[in-house]
């Protein structure tokens, strides 16, 4: 891993197969006691999801990593254009190995199953503790299926940045119409063709997961019941992804569990009410140091 001692800068990991992993760095001015965070975005999302995020936990002294997940932002390509929860679990576990101390991980959607499967393999020494945003292992399919709609509809990219904050705006109706042009350059690209397209490999959106989704819940669940380390489920009360019956089962896999609801967000918790996830997520940390 790349270091420095500068507040925020790109650092590079390697995962399964060799493929390089871009993310973003954040130490604090002192790192006396304050923890290691590592912030797991969600399918289609970039490390820029967590830059508010990041910046606050670090300010309030921790050392926080947000990663690129493999297909996504900065981070390479899968040679074979193969995703899977697999790869991604196996990225997360060699990234925390290469960072050489115990973590806490935070992982939105995918990130956060991605972080259950590292939590298992790894153990309570290495994990300290796990967020899952928005996520369980048995979440809605119809939500889920309105995600990748919304990333398939638009594989094909835009003719404008404007057309690309209309798709947004009308995929999150709850959040007010604000067009950042430079916020969606973060998350998008421009082709030799003029034209805007998300910045991750279209073959992740056309994948198929290759298992059985209700065996996949099943090991999850498993992996879940099995950690020792302290657990938080952040939730959406907007989400139309974790309804209040999957909160339900999730709580009867892991009665510890914590769990959380922001009044005002849905599936993209995170962004959608920064400030309270983000002292929701410090709050949890401080009480289990």
């Amino acid at each position: 891993m790349s270091t420095s001692t500068a507040a925020v800068q790109q650092v590079s990991f390697t995962g399964v197969g060799g493929v390089t992993l871009r993310a973003d760095e954040w130490r604090p001015r002192t790192e006396q006691g304050g923890s290691t965070i590592l912030l797991l975005h969600g399918g289609g999302q970039t490390r820029h999801s967590w830059k508010k995020t990041g910046e606050r936990l670090a300010g309030a002294g921790a050392h926080v990593v947000s990663l690129d997940t493999r297909g996504h932002g900065d981070s390479d390509w899968s040679p074979d254009g193969r995703y899977s929860l697999e790869l991604f679990t196996g990225d997360v576990v060699e990234v925390v190995r290469q960072m050489g101390r115990p973590v806490t991980l935070v992982g939105a959607s995918m990130g956060g199953l991605s972080g259950i499967g590292a939590a298992a393999t790894l153990g309570p020494d290495v994990v300290e503790a796990l967020v899952l945003v928005d996520v369980v292992p048995r979440f809605d399919q119809q939500g889920s299926a309105r995600i990748r709609d919304f990333m398939t509809g638009n594989v094909d990219g835009f003719d404008t940045l404007h057309d690309a904050a209309d798709a947004i705006s009308a995929y999150l109706p709850h959040r007010d119409k604000t067009f950042n042009p430079e916020g969606l350059k973060r998350n998008l690209r421009q082709g030799d063709d003029g034209r805007w397209y998300w910045h991750w490999d279209p073959a992740f959106v056309r994948s198929k997961p290759g298992d059985d989704r209700f065996v996949r819940a099943e090991h999850l669940e498993e992996q879940l019941a099995s950690l020792a380390a302290p657990i938080l489920l952040i939730r959406g009360k907007l989400s139309d992804v974790v309804p209040a019956d999957a909160v339900e089962g999730f709580r009867a896999v892991v009665p510890a569990a914590e769990v959380v609801e922001l009044a005002d967000a849905a599936h993209t918790a995170a962004a959608d009410d920064n400030d309270a996830f983000t002292q929701v997520v410090l709050d949890f940390i401080g009480a289990h140091r």
